[in-house]
């Protein structure tokens, strides 16, 4: 069985010789722990793989990403960097009046101007599941243009302007979408971070109101096309599940240990693939390699049911992450 084939097995729900292994790796390892990534990739290769592309080049660009500084991404949004390797904050708001929302531009050149020749060619010569992520974050786009704090004055007030802009964004990640559509990629993903550390930040009717149909548009899109839909967001977001279920998401990314890991298993293992994840809050930070076993163990028995599969060894690598912990997740996982 190779690794595109158990990839969609598990996504099928059904039993697979191993559990597929996918390592995200924080731009800080990548800077600063080559060797030490280059070593666990090797010990423990990935299921997963992304093509050779290439997006357009943002007009507005400035200054270089995950130093310590400022620098401005294509949609004119100013990240600040405190220490190098890490994302970073955006602090200075472009449309810091919605009357704006007519006056702003989108960066259309990266979708006019990307470069996805290689894309099938590479698809091909894998035996790998090809994943790759999107532009696609209308809510998190939408706070890093207005701002949290505006932005959610904007939604309770129902200002038809934030209709305005989530549609203009809309337009844009639809397109997007049907770019990769047309590939020969297994899976498409796009995100969101939608919870607190104990619930969602907006309430779940307003969700369902205002976001959740985008969501189902981008599902229809690539499932058209039979692509597989992955879908991230940090934070306890239990109280939508249903709704990612009905709308066609393949396989969430969640914190599962943000919330009740168990009920999530009872409810909802068979109807969704679990995409991870081990605890990167205390245990791949702090914990012992032992902690890091019984934190595998313990979303294994959560949410694998009746010998399928329906969970990928997803883990975050953070830069205070002992090399150990994450070789742990991996090895403990293959004895699953």
């Amino acid at each position: 069985m190779n690794s595109r084939e158990r990839v969609i097995k598990t996504l099928k729900h059904e039993e697979v010789d191993r559990i597929p292994r996918n390592l995200w790796a924080l731009p800080g390892i990548m800077m600063f722990r080559k060797e030490e990534l280059d070593e666990v990739r090797e010990m423990y290769p990935d299921d997963f793989d992304t093509p050779v592309y290439r997006y357009g080049t943002g007009k507005r660009c400035k200054g270089v990403p995950n130093q310590v500084g400022t620098y401005t991404d294509a949609w004119g949004c100013v990240w600040h960097v405190a220490e190098p390797g890490v994302i970073g904050e955006v602090k200075e708001y472009i449309i810091d009046d919605l009357s704006m929302v007519d006056k702003y531009q989108l960066p259309w050149e990266l979708l006019d101007e990307a470069d996805l020749s290689e894309v099938n060619k590479y698809c091909s010569r894998s035996d790998k599941f090809i994943l790759v992520g999107t532009e696609a974050r209308p809510f998190e786009r939408m706070q890093f243009l207005r701002g949290t704090e505006n932005l959610f004055m904007d939604l309770a007030y129902g200002d038809k302007n934030v209709y305005k802009l989530r549609n203009m964004l809309h337009e844009f990640f639809c397109r997007e979408m049907e770019m990769w559509a047309g590939t020969d990629v297994d899976g498409v993903s796009f995100m969101d971070d939608w919870g607190s550390q104990k619930s969602l930040l907006i309430s779940p009717e307003m969700w369902r109101e205002f976001y959740k149909p985008l969501y189902k548009d981008y599902c229809d899109i690539l499932h058209s096309k039979g692509k597989f839909v992955f879908f991230h967001s940090d934070g306890n977001i239990e109280s939508i599940y249903p709704d990612l279920i009905e709308i066609g998401i393949d396989a969430v990314n969640s914190q599962l240990f943000c919330m009740d890991m168990e009920r999530l298993g009872r409810e909802y293992a068979g109807k969704i693939t679990f995409w991870g994840e081990i605890d990167r809050q205390n245990i791949l930070p702090f914990g012992k390699p032992e902690d890091v076993r019984c934190a595998v163990r313990r979303v294994a028995n959560a949410l694998i049911k009746d010998k399928k599969t329906g969970v990928i060894a997803q883990c975050e690598w953070g830069i205070k992450d002992p090399k150990e912990n994450i070789m742990t997740v991996f090895d403990e996982w293959d004895k699953i």
